[in-house]
Formats: C-alpha cells, sequence, structure tokens
C-alpha cells in the first residue's frame, strides 16, 4: 500500500465525510483490487448499457467525462452520456497507473487509451475516485480529459 500525499488524503476525507455516509470501520483492500474495479467499470463499458455503467457509479457522484464539457452529477446525467459513449464501442486499457488507499477511499490516477469499434484511439488521462459504501466499492468520482497534444 502507497502512502496517500497530503492533498490525496484531504480529498479522501472530504469524499468519506462530506458526501457519503461511510462506516468508520475500515474496509480492508488491497492495490490489486481497486486495480480490478477500473476492469469491472470496462467490462461494464463492453455490455453496451449505459445502466450497467451507472450501477458502478456512486448515487452521489461526479463524472467529468472525456468527450463532453458537462459535468454529470445525476445518474440521468450520466446515463445520458453513456448512451452516446457506448455507441463508439470503446474498449479502454490503463497505460500507467499510481493507487492511494485510505479508509473506505481509494484514489486510481494514471493514463488510458480507448480504442473505439471504428480503429480510431483516444489518449486520457484519469482519475477515479472510489468509496466503501459498506456493501460496494463505487465510484465517487470520476475525471477523465484527453491528453494534451505534443509540441
Amino acid at each position: 500500500m502507497k502512502t496517500m500525499p497530503a492533498a490525496c488524503a484531504v480529498l479522501a476525507l472530504t469524499i468519506s465525510s462530506q458526501a457519503f455516509a461511510l462506516s468508520t470501520h475500515c474496509h480492508a483492500t488491497s492495490e490489486r483490487e481497486i486495480a480490478a474495479l477500473f476492469t469491472r467499470w470496462n467490462d461494464s463499458l463492453k455490455t453496451g448499457d449505459a445502466q450497467k455503467v451507472v450501477d458502478n457509479y456512486a448515487e452521489k457522484s461526479v463524472l467529468l467525462p472525456t468527450l463532453s464539457d458537462v459535468p454529470r452529477s445525476t445518474p440521468a446525467a450520466k446515463i445520458d452520456y453513456f448512451v452516446h459513449f457506448l455507441e463508439k464501442k470503446p474498449v479502454g486499457d490503463v497505460t500507467w497507473r499510481t493507487i492511494y488507499i485510505g479508509c473506505n477511499s481509494a484514489i486510481d490516477i494514471g493514463l488510458y487509451d480507448f480504442k473505439f469499434g471504428d480503429g480510431s484511439v483516444a489518449k486520457a488521462r484519469y482519475t477515479f475516485t472510489y468509496i466503501w459504501d459498506g456493501k460496494n466499492w463505487k465510484i465517487g468520482t470520476h475525471h477523465s480529459s484527453l491528453m494534451p497534444e505534443k509540441n
């Protein structure tokens, strides 16, 4: 387990204490388990079902998506985004990551490539924050942005 930098600890504390009602007991986890949450999310993309993708997100979560300028903070707004995103038949591949684990929260930060059904590729940065809701790991925040062009 990596030590959480102060900024990440503040973010995790904010997520766990303000936005979500979490247990005071810390759920044990590992980097491997947190990395597998991306695989779970990516597998839900492969179903083509926006609701299955959104089921990965906590009720009070925020998605700042790769291919839209509109923040998505409700389940309906997330479904709206994923309906259109899934039409492209995306498959994500993490190319670099680091994971920080806190008490009932974790942060997975990295780079990923999305390959689409038409053969195009989008390279992006991502941050997933996860919260333990007492039963499951859920996405609390998800930010993804295209990589800047190289000069």
